[in-house]
This record gives C-alpha cells, structure tokens and sequence, in this order.
C-alpha cells in the first residue's frame, strides 16, 4: 500500500485510544449487570461510565502528548542530517562518492535490512543496482527504463510502501519476478529532468516495524538532494565519455590517413574501438563483388587474434555478418545465438549474446561489414553505442578501399602487358633478373632452339653485357661485356634489324668464337634487337634449332613479335625498378624530414635547433666535420659559430670571435644564397677550416631572401655529393631556418618580456619613494602636524591617501604579475601554521570589516597540519580572497573562512595530501558570462554593483598564479546576488 502522511498516523492512534475507552466501558457495565458491582441502578450505572470517562480521556491526552513529543524530536533529528548530508554533497563531485555517502546517511537514519540503489546506465538504457562499500553490486538485478516501476516511482506521490507481494498493484505485476528478488518493501525515487536518476528499494526495518511518514519523508529530502548530485556527476561522466569517442574518432581517422598497410589499418581500428566500446569479439568481414566472396580480414575471438579464420571463403549463410552486408543494414542484438536462428544463419560461436554489427561502405557499395560481441549476458549493446561503432566504420572502409587499390596497383606494376599468345610463359613478374630469364627460356623455346643469350646495353660505356644465358653455353658469360659495334649482336644493335645467320663460318662477324669449355658449336643464329620507342635496350640471340633446320622468315617475324613485348616488358621493369627505389627513396627521405622537423619544433633553443640540424647534414652527407653558423647583424657580415662537429681545436679561436665569412671565402653564398662546393689543392694557401679538408660544401640556411647562416660540410677526400644529397641539405636547410626563425623569435620575445619586468620592476621602485612621501606628508597634515585642518581639507586629504593607496596596489600588482610571466618570482617555501597567517590577515581588514559592520568568522580545525609554502604569498593570496569578499559584500554580510586535511581530489599530479581552504561570502555573486574570465588578466566586470567597487583587475589573475606556483589549485562556485565561495589547496608539509 502507499505510505500515510503524519496526520493520518495521529488519526489512527486517537482511534485506537477510543476504542480502548469504549472497551473499558463496556467491561465496567457488564460487571455492574453481571452483578459482579455493586449497582443496578441508573445512577450507579451512569456513575460509572463517568469514573471510566475520566480514566480514558487523560489516557488519551498522554499518549497524544507522546506522539506529539516523539514526532517532532524525530523531524528535528531529520532536518539536522539533511542539512549535513547537504554540505557533504558538495564536497563529492564524483558519482560512487555521491551514492556511498547517500548510503551511509540512509543506514544510519533508518536502518533497513537491505538497500539497493539503483542509478540509470546510459550505455546499456537500463537501472542497475550500484555497488556497496566492499565495491560489489547489491543486486544482479536490472530493470528496463519502461518497465511497470518505472513508471509507478515517476508519478507524482512517487514512493510507496509495499506490503505482501500476493496483492500488487496491476502497473507492478510485470515486475512481480523481480520485485520477490529483491526483496525490498519501501521505494523512494531519484528524480531527473528528462527520466528518473534512478531510486532507492529498502528491505524491512531491521527492528521489525513498519514505515512511517517521518522516514518516507526524509529519505524523500536525501533522494531529491542526492538526485541534483548524481545527475551532474552523470553529465560530467557523459561529457568525458564523449570527449573519449570523439578522440578516438579522431585518432582513427588521422591513424588510416597516415597508414598504408591494411593489416596496420586494422590493428589500429581495433585499439581504438575496444577503448571505448566493451567487447570479446572483434570481426571485420571484406566481401568481393566479382567473385561474391566473403572472408575475414580481422577475426578476434576471446581478445585473442585467429589469424587461421583470416583470408579463408566463408559459404554463404555462415556468419551474421553476411547478413548486414547482403542487406547492407546494420543488425543490434541482444542473443546473438536467437538473431542467428531467426535469420537461418549458422552461428558461429556459443555463448555470445550481446552483438552488433555494422556496414563498412565506399561510397554506395557495400565492401564489407565491422562487429562486436560480449559474452556478457546482462551486457547490452545500445543504439548511440552501433551509432558511433558506424561512425569509426565510415572512416575505415575508406581506408581499406585506398589500401586495397594501392596494393592492387602494386601488383598491377610488377605484372608485364600482356603478351600475346606466344609469350603466355613469361611470368608477370617486374624483378629484372628473373624476368630477363624467362624472356631468354621462352624465346628458346618458342624457336625451338638449342641455347640463347640476352644481351642489353650499357649507355654510359656503349657496350652490349651479357644478362642472360641457356645452356649449353657456359653460365661464366653472365656479365662479360662486348664492343656494341662488334660480331652479329652488334650489327643488330647498330642496323635496328634482326639478322638471321644460318651458317656462321662463313659469317666473320660472329662473335664470341665457338665455346671451348663445353664443345657446343654454333651453327645457326638468330638476332633480334631489343627496341623501346625506336632505341636499342639490348638483343636477344637463339642458336640452332633442334630440329637442325635453319632460321626462316617466320622465326624472325614470330621472335620480333615476341622481342617487341619482352622489350616493353624490359623497360617497364626498369623503369619500375628506378620508381621504386626513388619512391623508396623519397619515402625515407620523407620520414627522416618528419623526424627532423619533430626534434627541431620540440624546442624553442636557436642552439638546440642548430645541433639537430648539423647532425641530420653530417649523418646524410658522411662529411668528416661540419658547422653551422649565424650571419652577424653587423655591417662586417661575419659570422658567430653555433655548433659544430668533428673538430679539434681548429675553431677554439671561434668561441670568443667572429668567424671571418671573407678570409675563409664565405662571402659568395651568404650574398647570392646559394649552394657552392669547394676543393682544395694542399699545395695552394687556400684550404678549409678543418685540417687536411680536401673539400667543402657550404649551404646557406635563408629566411624568405636573407640569408641567416650557413651550413658548412667538410671531408677529407675530394668526393663529390649526388644530386639527391644535395637537395636533401637544400631541403633541410629550409626546414632548419623556419626552426631557427622561429626559436630566435622566441627568445627576442622572452628578452623583451625581460625587460618589460626589469622595468616594471624599475618603475615600481621609482614610485613607491615618492608615493610613500605623499602618502606620510597626508597623514602628518591630516594629523594637524602643521596645522589644524577643517571638514573639506579633510576629505582632498582622505581622496589622495585613498588614491595613494590604489597606485601602490596597482604598483605592486603590475611587478608581480611581471615576475610571475618571465619566471622571476621567487618563492621560499617552509611549513606555515594556517591559524597564524590568517591572524595576521584577519588584523589587516579587520577595521574595514568593522567599519562596514560585516562579521568575520574561522572554522579552522586545532589539529589542521602545517602548510608547505611561501608565507608571504600565502599572505597575499588570503588577503586578496577575503578583501575581494568584504568589498563586494554589502553590509552587514557574513564572510566566512574554513579550511580541512583533505585528499587530493582536484589535482591527480599534485601533493596527495592537501589543506583545502575556502573564503565564502553572501555578496553580490558572480554572473554566468562574467564567471568564464573572472581569472583573466585586467577583467573588471560589466556589473554595475560591481564597478562600485575600485580595482585593477590584476587580483585574481595574481592570485590564482601564486596558488599554482606554490602546488596548489583554486576554483569558486558563485550564485549571482547571493554570494560566492573562492576553494584553493596547498601541499601539507611533510616535515
């Protein structure tokens, strides 16, 4: 039944008393007629339902007296743990600390045999029951956010009171399984502005009575307290959860961009997807239109990867996933095994049961499918959980596509053009040597001959190699040269024609001579050239034909039709050799530019900058010795060594004097800004900076058309750097000047921030002479010291002393706020006794507070343990806190200052243990916009109660640097025109 209000509770006890006293009646009547009394009279009778009157009324006004006594002693006992457990909320931020202080208040209240909480899981849109102090779930139980109590604790008298579970009201039968479970007989809502936070199910009271009005009440007043609690903890959990996703959206779609392995891609969309999104399989499923194939690319079972389930054809109607993908639709369960038997799909593993599965989609086809599966069976997968696993899917099968054509293109490129049907044998291979030999063994075998060989030509020495040999002629003429001009090969080459000799004693120009080594004899022969766009590559050569018959018309037209393809096929496996070792090349040269420009954009040193920069040219160019050098700014256009490698004491003279750019001729690049290699003779005066150098490379390092520096290489030998060295140093040296620029900007700016506080620092000195001069000669004059001063003397007197003292705030303000942005602000920390810093800042404000009629009130506990910092700062910063508080407090407010040992809760880096001090105030509060920028330097608000007050807008700005600097944190929370409270923290001294 629902619980009764307190009046109804008074009702029924006052029947009971007047049942009692209509029972006492009729006892004393029937005795008087039974005899038993003496009576039978009217008048005796009525004598005693008088005298049994009397007994019961008082009777009754006791008990009323007592109930009326317990009741309220009981509400005042509530009241006052409803404002302790209020305070204690707003010390607990996170949602197992709001719920564990939640349950310790109910169970010492009211002490029921069981407590659930349960609180609503947004990943599973389900209430589940929140774990106890030993950090285990009171209940296994769960209950879906439409179910009959749902719905029965969110209407408006929502808590109610059970009694026998035969009798349950029809919106609760739904829940009868569940409710006989649990066991509970009270419930108490948590309610949320959009749904239920969740509520509170208690078990029978552990001292056998019923629920009364008092309790329902009061756990009613912790519930919607505790509500406002967890559903902000729950917000901050939401945002955090979805800062998470989009990270790793974001680390995904940067991680495909940059990856051009499918197995990496994969790999890596795993990481990222179990991170946020609970899991034990992990499938990805590639479908091939052309062939209606279907395999795993990625198969995780258990968190462990089953490489054998990879790359294998899965039949049709073998795996859910085939499912998603023929109907190019996203599937979202809860039993995987049931979804499968309901689609006739055969399951591919037991004991799964949530599960969903998601489209991998290129543009309108569908190229294959992503899922996940737990083994959990109270998990379950939500709609925002397949939304966000979609998304990632978005992202990867873009991906997969660009790695699948690029590794088709791979393949593609070391296939040859198709032959025609006399060269079906070549291989598609791109690898030259093989490639060249099985040219040279299906040219043979297509003539039918005895042996061969292919030739190619050497441009650079204009001489035919031999590549490619068949036996019977000996394999010790791979690589053996000939003129290009000489013997049948040569004739070939230089004519452009094929030559058909059939009997090669009577032709002079055959050359080699007849093998010796293994007798073979040449008898017939048969050249064709090799030829890409009207150029000879080289010439292919078959000797006798097994047959004995000789070389014919058709044999040469038939092995030129099958030269002119094993010719393109030559050429596009060089060509492809070279691409891919430029590409190769470029690739490398590419990461190694990533890297340098990563190590030099790690630091803001012009040095440093310089070092790295030198390394890279020494590692890439080999040089024995290497410098790099800045243009001086001066008109003599010198040059100031910054680095340098292998030297020994060849630049000592450098360190504490310009190196001359013309005596050691590094005038030229510095004025026109280009490359310029340099030799040495050892027998001409002119040499290098390091000893025996043979040659110099110089590059300068140019900032738009000025050059800057110079990189100076140096070696031993007179060897020459290849092109792409040397565009590898142009390059570097760009890369090098931008980082140089850059660093050197940096420390223009920090020596101009240097100076600015060297002359706040100045200034500040300079004003406070004259300020403390004005400031004394006012109050001597004020103290009638020359004089006596009337009413209107007085005030000009007050406004100068006043504005006296808002110049040297303003002052001081400004010099250390100045200290504070370059690093010069020195601290000197030692254990402070809180209870003694604040006497002292209690007797600086004291008379202002006074004269404002404001109170002033410390709870700081005896035993607070000593602070680790800088006692005049601490000063300062308290200072600042309660002066902000009583000038923005009208009078006759309230400032308050507090402090406790506490945990670290506001610092995971920071001290474990810390003081946390706050100064709160019932002033005119801080509004929402004004709150964003409260700690920014100079904000002075728009408020106009606000701007009664005369600041420099520097206060905060100080105060909240000095908190950090001394390893602190510091926050406020404000209600605009009812106040504000200003938190921070300081270490606790470990001394």
């Amino acid at each position: 039944m629902d619980h009764f209000s307190s009046r109804a509770l008074q009702i029924a006890l006052m029947a009971i008393l007047v049942i009692v006293g209509y029972a006492l009646v009729a006892a004393g009547l029937g005795l008087i007629l039974s005899g038993v009394l003496p009576g039978g009279s009217p008048i005796i009778t009525g004598a005693a339902f008088f005298i049994v009157a009397l007994l019961v009324i008082p009777l009754r006004d006791g008990m009323q007296y007592a109930i009326d006594k317990l009741f309220f002693r009981n509400r005042r006992a509530y009241q006052e743990r409803l404002q302790t457990f209020s305070g204690e909320l707003t010390r607990v931020v996170d949602l197992p600390g709001i719920l564990t202080t939640l349950r310790r208040y109910v169970m010492d209240a009211i002490s029921p045999s069981a407590l659930h909480i349960f609180v609503y899981d947004a990943l599973s849109d389900q209430y589940a029951a929140a774990p106890d102090e030993q950090n285990q779930p009171t209940s296994d139980l769960r209950f879906a956010a439409n179910s009959g109590l749902l719905a029965r604790l969110g209407e408006k008298s929502g808590s109610f009171v059970l009694g026998e579970l035969t009798h349950l009201p029809t919106a609760l039968e739904g829940d009868r399984a569940r409710l006989t479970l649990l066991g509970a007989r009270a419930f108490v809502p948590l309610p949320g502005r959009q749904r239920l936070s969740g509520w509170l199910a208690l078990g029978p009271l552990s001292s056998g009575e019923p629920y009364r009005a008092q309790q329902i009440e009061f756990l009613e007043a912790l519930c919607d307290q505790a509500a406002l609690a967890i559903e902000r903890a729950q917000v901050v959990a939401n945002m955090e959860t979805r800062v998470r996703e989009m990270n790793v959206l974001a680390r995904v779609a940067q991680g495909v961009n940059i990856t051009l392995t499918l197995d990496d891609i994969l790999e890596l969309v795993y990481a990222q997807t179990t991170s946020i999104l609970q899991t034990d399989d992990f499938h990805i499923m590639l479908y091939t239109q052309e062939s209606d194939m279907y395999q795993f690319a990625f198969y995780l079972e258990d968190d462990e990867r089953v490489e054998k389930m990879e790359a294998l054809p899965i039949p049709a109607g073998q795996a859910l996933e085939q499912e998603v993908i023929r109907q190019r639709k996203s599937i979202l369960t809860d039993d995987y095994g049931r979804e499968c038997q309901l689609r006739g799909v055969l399951a591919g593993r037991r004991n799964l049961y949530a599960w969903m599965g998601v489209t991998l989609n290129a543009g309108a086809e569908t190229i294959g499918a992503l899922s996940l599966g737990n083994t959990d069976p109270a998990y379950s997968y939500t709609l925002e959980q397949q939304n966000l696993l979609q998304a990632i899917a978005d992202q990867v099968a873009g991906a997969i596509t660009k790695a699948e054509l690029l590794q088709e293109s791979q393949r593609r490129a070391r296939q040859l053009t198709t032959l025609n049907e006399m060269t079906r044998q070549l291989t598609s291979t791109l690898e030259t040597e093989p490639l060249l030999q099985n040219i040279l063994n299906s040219a043979v075998d297509i003539i039918n001959c005895e042996a061969g060989s292919l030739l190619l030509m050497d441009t650079a020495s204009d001489e035919l190699v031999f590549r490619s040999v068949v036996s019977p002629v000996a394999s010790d003429l791979l690589d053996k040269r000939m003129p290009a001009d000489r013997g049948v090969a040569g004739k070939s080459v230089k004519s452009g024609e094929p030559i058909i000799v059939n009997d090669v004693s009577k032709y002079p120009e055959w050359f080699p001579a007849p093998d010796q080594e293994t007798g073979f004899v040449t008898r017939a022969i048969l050249v064709i050239p090799l030829m890409v766009k009207d150029e000879v590559i080289g010439v292919i050569e078959v000797l006798n034909k097994k047959d004995g018959s000789i070389f014919s018309k058709d044999d040469q037209d038939l092995l030129a039709a099958f030269g002119s393809q094993a010719a393109v096929a030559i050429e596009n496996a060089r060509l492809y050799t070279n691409t891919d070792q430029e590409l190769s090349a470029r690739v490398e040269e590419l990461s190694v530019m990533q890297r340098i420009d990563r190590e030099l954009n790690t630091s803001l040193e012009p040095a440093r900058a310089m070092r790295i920069t030198l390394e890279w040219a020494m590692r890439q160019s080999g040089a024995a010795a290497g410098l790099v050098s800045i243009v001086l700014e001066d008109a003599s256009g010198d040059l100031r060594v910054m680095a340098s490698q292998g030297y020994t004491h060849e630049l000592d003279k450098y360190e504490s004097e310009p190196l001359s750019a013309k005596e050691n001729g590094l005038t030229e690049p510095i004025a026109d800004g280009q490359p310029m290699r340099r030799t040495f003779d050892p027998a001409q005066d002119a040499k290098g900076l390091l000893s025996g150098a043979c040659s110099q490379i110089i590059i300068p390092i140019r900032r738009e058309t000025t050059t800057i520096g110079l990189i100076v290489l140096e070696n031993t030998t007179d060897a020459a750097l290849n092109e792409d060295t040397m565009s590898f140093l142009m390059r570097l040296s760009d890369h090098a000047s931008i980082a140089i620029s850059n660093a050197q900007l940096y420390a223009a700016v920090q020596q101009a921030n240097l100076a600015k506080s060297d002359f706040v620092s100045f200034v500040a000195h300079e004003l406070k002479n004259p300020m403390t001069s004005v400031k004394g000669y006012t109050e001597l004059i004020s103290a009638g010291a020359v004089g006596p001063v009337n009413e209107a003397q007085a005030n000009f007197l007050g406004t100068i002393r006043a504005n006296v003292e808002r110049m040297n705030t303003l002052v001081s303000d400004l010099n250390d706020m100045s200290k504070i942005e370059v690093g010069r602000l020195r601290l000197d920390f030692k254990p402070v006794r809180l209870a003694e810093t604040l006497e002292e800042v209690t007797r600086s404000i004291r008379k202002q507070v006074e004269e404002k009629t404001q109170t002033l009130k410390m709870s700081i506990p005896e035993d607070l343990p000593m602070l680790w910092a800088d006692r005049v700062r601490l000063v300062q910063v308290l200072v600042n806190l309660v002066s902000n508080a009583h000038k923005y407090t009208p009078a006759g407010g309230v400032i308050e200052i507090s402090a406790e040992r506490s945990k670290n809760l506001w610092d995971a880096n920071g001290a474990a243990e810390v003081v946390h001090i706050w100064v709160k105030d019932n002033g005119i509060g801080i509004n929402e916009e004004d709150q964003k920028k409260i700690f920014q330097k100079f904000f002075r608000s728009d408020d106009p109660k606000t701007r009664e007050v005369t600041g420099t807008g520097l206060g905060l700005n100080i105060t909240k640097s000095l908190v950090e600097l001394q390893g602190g944190r510091i926050w406020f929370e404000s209600e605009f025109r009812k106040g504000t409270t200003f938190h921070f923290t300081a270490p606790v001294s470990e001394g």
